[in-house]
């Protein structure tokens, strides 16, 4: 790989724990194989994932690499056998299976998406693990439709900033949930109809107010625990209720009855354990009908903070404190 270095500076997790364990190493750069690509990393997001992992508690799954980091944005410098979509000298957006802490990575191509003309490479490395988890689980699993009432918990998290803006892009009435008031005001400023503080509104009440009783058509929820049951008094009939992390728990006592009476749909989904082909579908549909729009600017890349990449310790412990408001980026 000519101009390409032997060996990068990557993010070790030096042992299981608080984000101290990060430290900046050296380690040789990755070749890429067949179907893959080989990225300089411009930046790369830090996602709840990463913190799970760093704390012992989400490992990476067979084959994929033991490095944090699941997208970046860059340019390509090499490219493996069987790769027909992007050529050296890209810009790409990419779905990892981990490495994005690093100078270099390796993506599958599949899951690559090309940057949109004009889309800052930091902001572009925000996009993948949250457009690819909303679109699939929002659209594809939830099944949510113009017209109808969608609630997503964590307004403000970079998968709740990119949900409330593509439901409101698609003609859905929105309601989320956050943890301030100031928050809620961020919510609405991304076009939530609704914004509920959850410390001092009860989101239940809220939304049997709001749709008058009917209920939410779709919920995407992230938090789990006691807010299963609550979610579910919040659907109407023939809602679906989307679990795709469960911050208060996995295990809740549901009363089934209330299923079967409005026929609801309870599913949900882990991206990192699908395979190449499921990621490279979900890619294709982000590439036909979300990267117009934001090449259109109709949806925004909500930023949080950026940190060099050997300050990834403190990039996690600013998603550790839950303040943070949109995408937290490493940039090498």
């Amino acid at each position: 790989m000519t101009g390409i270095p032997h060996s990068m500076s990557y993010i070790a997790c030096t042992d299981k724990g608080g984000p101290e364990v990060l430290k900046l190493a050296e380690m040789p750069t990755p070749a890429p194989g067949p179907g893959q690509l080989l990225i300089k990393v411009a930046a790369a997001g830090v996602n709840r994932p990463d913190l799970l992992q760093r704390q012992g508690l989400y490992p990476a799954p067979k084959g994929h690499s033991e490095t944090l980091g699941l997208e970046a944005a860059g340019t390509v410098v090499a490219a493996g056998p069987d790769t027909l979509h992007f050529q050296v000298g890209d810009q790409v957006m990419a779905l990892l299976n981990g490495g994005g802490y690093a100078e270099y990575c390796l993506a599958e191509e599949a899951a690559c998406l090309p940057v949109p003309a004009g889309l800052p490479l930091v902001e572009a490395a925000a996009i993948p693990e949250t457009f690819f988890t909303v679109w699939h689980n929002v659209f594809e699993r939830g099944a949510l439709k113009a017209g109808e009432w969608f609630m997503i918990h964590g307004g403000t998290s970079g998968i709740g900033v990119t949900a409330i803006q593509l439901a409101r892009a698609f003609g859905a009435k929105v309601i989320a949930t956050a943890g301030s008031d100031s928050k809620c005001e961020v919510c609405r400023g991304l076009g939530a109809d609704v914004a509920v503080n959850y410390r001092t509104e009860d989101f239940v009440d809220v939304v049997k107010t709001v749709t008058e009783r009917r209920g939410v058509d779709v919920i995407l929820d992230m938090v789990g625990g006691d807010y299963i049951a609550r979610n579910i008094a919040c659907l109407a009939d023939d809602g679906r209720l989307v679990n795709i992390a469960y911050q208060k728990g996995s295990k809740a006592e549901v009363d089934f009855m209330r299923v079967m009476l409005k026929r609801l749909t309870i599913t949900g989904s882990t991206l990192r354990i699908r395979s190449t082909d499921v990621k490279g579908r979900i890619a294709r549909a982000l590439e036909q009908n979300v990267l117009p729009l934001v090449a259109e600017g109709k949806l925004k890349v909500v930023m949080d903070s950026t940190y060099p990449l050997s300050e990834a310790s403190k990039a996690h412990a600013r998603l550790d404190a839950g303040e943070h408001i949109g995408k937290v980026v490493l940039t090498p």
